[in-house]
Order: structure tokens, then sequence, then C-alpha cells
């Protein structure tokens, strides 16, 4: 027998056409839950002291050079991967600038809240805990359709810009970022490798439940989710 296979429709709109393009109320909600389970997604990983996702083994690595959370170097990278974006002619939405300015606040109210425990079958339960909750978090606020994150948004643009595929993109990116983190002191552990291999295929599935459908009718871009 064939698997069955649900479509993912996800949208190529401009930040206009994003906003008037129906649900906008839900679509909001469901950009601010993701973002916040985000930011709890990144606490649990970082307190699992287990392994951080690449981005965050750069973010943790910056902190230990400036007097800054780790939500404030978010905010500045993402400002930073934004202007990135200008080059690139890429057009951030409203869920981008929401990526930019809440998910590092988001992280550091979580970091506040969560406390890194003893026992290693809770660490690696918060480990687990935090690569599952991150695809869930990414598939809510990419499924609302509001435009990809700064992150997202480099990856498009220099697939869009070089002709190479978003796997190869993507692996560029991260290998240059995680590099970078750990000359400056961030910490790689199984936690990074265990994000690398996991996020992408759980979110693919969770996408499958997340997506909100666009109303009117739109030009999409259909993906089989197998």
């Amino acid at each position: 027998m064939n698997k069955p296979t649900h479509p993912i429709l996800l949208s190529n709109l401009g930040p206009l056409a994003q906003l008037r393009a129906g649900r906008l109320v839900e679509r909001l909600l469901r950009l601010g839950l993701g973002l916040w389970l985000y930011g709890v997604a990144i606490a649990l990983m970082i307190e699992s002291a287990l392994g951080a996702s690449p981005w965050d083994v750069f973010h943790l690595g910056v902190t230990r050079h400036v007097p800054m959370s780790l939500g404030m170097v978010m905010i500045l990278t993402a400002a930073g991967v934004l202007l990135a974006w200008i080059p690139l002619r890429q057009m951030p939405g409203l869920g981008t600038l929401a990526n930019a300015l809440l998910l590092g606040p988001f992280a550091d109210l979580a970091l506040a809240m969560i406390d890194t425990p003893h026992a290693l079958p809770l660490r690696v339960a918060y480990l687990l805990g935090g690569v599952v909750v991150c695809a869930i978090a990414t598939a809510m606020y990419v499924g609302a359709q509001l435009g990809p994150g700064p992150r997202d948004g480099l990856m498009t643009g220099l697939e869009r810009r070089t002709g190479w595929s978003i796997r190869r993109v993507r692996t560029l990116l991260e290998v240059s970022v995680l590099t970078t983190g750990v000359l400056l002191g961030g910490t790689v552990g199984l936690g990074t490798v265990l994000f690398a291999l996991g996020v992408g295929p759980l979110t693919q599935f969770f996408l499958r439940f997340l997506v909100v459908p666009l109303e009117p009718p739109v030009e999409t871009a259909c993906c089989e989710a197998g």
C-alpha cells in the first residue's frame, strides 16, 4: 500500500497581502504562541546542559564576550541578519519583525523560569522536549503565514540568488554559525547533533496540522509531506 500524503500549502505573498489573506486574528495568535513556545524550547535545550542548537551555540558564545543577555544578543543578531536581506531583495513580513523583536525576550523569560536539573534523566527529557517543542513552535509561526523569521529568510534568499539547494545553503549557514559559536566559547553537545538531525523532519510533520489555509484562494507553493 502507498503511504498517504498530505499537502502543506504555504503561500508566497508580500507583506500587505499576508495581512489581507483572511483569518488574521487566529494567525496573529498562532504567531505569538509559536514564538513563545520557541523561547521555551531554547530554554529547555540550554538548561539541559547537553548542547544547544547551532544558532544558540553562536548566541551563547557571544554572551561570553559582551555584557548582554542571551535575548539581547538574539535581537542584535536578528537585526544583522535582516541587513543581509537587503542585497538579497527579501521582503520582511509582520512575522519577520515579531520574530526578530520577541523571540529573544521570550527566551530570556523562559530561562528565568526554568532551572537546570541535576538528574541526568531529567536533563535528557529537557533536551528531547526542547527539540519537539521547537518543531511545534516553528510549525506554528511558519504556519501562520505572516513572513519567515530572519534566519529562515536569509536561507531562502540565498537559495534564490545563488541557485543552490536549500539543503546546501542551510548546511553552509549552520556550519558557519556553529563554527563561529564554538570559537567564541559556545558549547556543543549531544543536543546540537540531535537538533540538527531531528528538528527538520519533526517540523515537516507538525506543519501538516498547523498551517492556516489562507482565504481567498491565492497562488500557493504546494509541497508534499511524506
